[in-house]
């Protein structure tokens, strides 16, 4: 059963022993929190000029919107003071800046009643990042930009924490997707066409759970658990922050949540960077991954 711990003073290495059985924790923002929301917004707000970001989808041909968020999401991704800014958000919220490594901060976007719903701003069906070779000891941090409804949102679906969903991840290859895939985002408007593990079975989507954090405010999740875009009827596009953080010793000693139906290969270890100096996973433990994900596809 998932539980839901709201501002929950708990010791990191308790929190995601809790984090890997299913349990979701949210918290208010933090001051290094609503820096890193702020600066997103400077730059939304910047790329819009003197449209209003959460409407402009009403006034802008899609293909032009969908041209602007591939300008503006890489320089929030790729910007020295997200690097910066993360490690302040991951101790203020009792991780260790000595063990937790940290994956790019991605600003994403839902946009309102279909609009733009694939390449960048695609409306994610039910999935586990597991099936996209995150390791299974991965928390996943999502934190809303502006305000947020449970109208766009997203979706837990809990009851599949522990239950297997035939899927497509048997199919894929992680250092397939980044060299191919994930680079021709901004072309797929219409549809999108690109290779993605999917659920290959009806899913039951209720009961579900959405979770309203303030702005900056944030969830934190198992990779594990599946979840899904919540169809966008709010009339407004949603912007929100995502990362994902593994701590050195978990990766070390395989302590995660329960693989329960991932077959893909490859790992995204090598996108993890420690908050103290930067530098990677050690390359030795990406290989032994790598190696496990091979031998469970047999």
């Amino acid at each position: 059963m998932t539980s839901i711990f709201f501002n929950q003073e708990v010791d990191d290495d308790r929190r995601r022993q809790m984090i890997f059985q299913g349990d979701l924790f949210v918290y208010s923002a933090t001051p290094a929190s609503a820096e890193l929301v702020g600066f997103a917004r400077e730059l939304i707000e910047k790329a819009f000029g003197t449209l209003d970001p959460e409407l402009a989808q009403y006034e802008m041909p899609v293909e032009r919107f969908a041209a602007l968020l591939a300008d503006l999401k890489p320089r929030f991704i790729h910007h020295e003071r997200c690097k910066k800014l993360l490690p302040q958000v991951l101790e203020e919220a009792g991780c260790s800046v000595w063990d937790t490594y940290f994956d790019v901060p991605r600003m994403r976007t839902s946009t309102s009643d279909d609009y733009l719903t694939s390449g960048i701003s695609y409306a994610y069906h039910p999935h586990r990042d597991c099936w996209y070779s995150a390791p299974f000891n991965q928390v996943n941090w999502w934190m809303p930009i502006y305000p947020v409804v449970p109208e766009n949102v997203m979706a837990f679906h809990t009851r599949y924490f522990d239950q297997p969903v035939a899927n497509g991840s048997d199919r894929y290859d992680y250092a397939g997707w980044t060299a191919v895939e994930r680079p021709s985002a901004a072309t797929h408007i219409y549809s999108d066409t690109r290779r993605q593990p999917k659920p290959e079975q009806t899913i039951e989507l209720e009961p579900q759970v959405r979770v309203i954090p303030e702005p900056g405010g944030f969830v934190m999740f198992s990779g594990a658990h599946l979840h899904s875009t919540v169809p966008n009827t709010s009339g407004r596009t949603r912007f929100s922050v995502d990362f994902r953080t593994v701590n050195i010793q978990d990766v070390r000693a395989r302590r995660g949540a329960p693989n329960v139906d991932a077959l893909c290969v490859g790992t995204t270890l090598r996108d993890f960077r420690r908050c103290t100096d930067l530098e990677q996973v050690p390359e030795e433990l990406a290989l032994e991954y790598e190696a496990e994900a091979l031998s469970r596809r047999g």
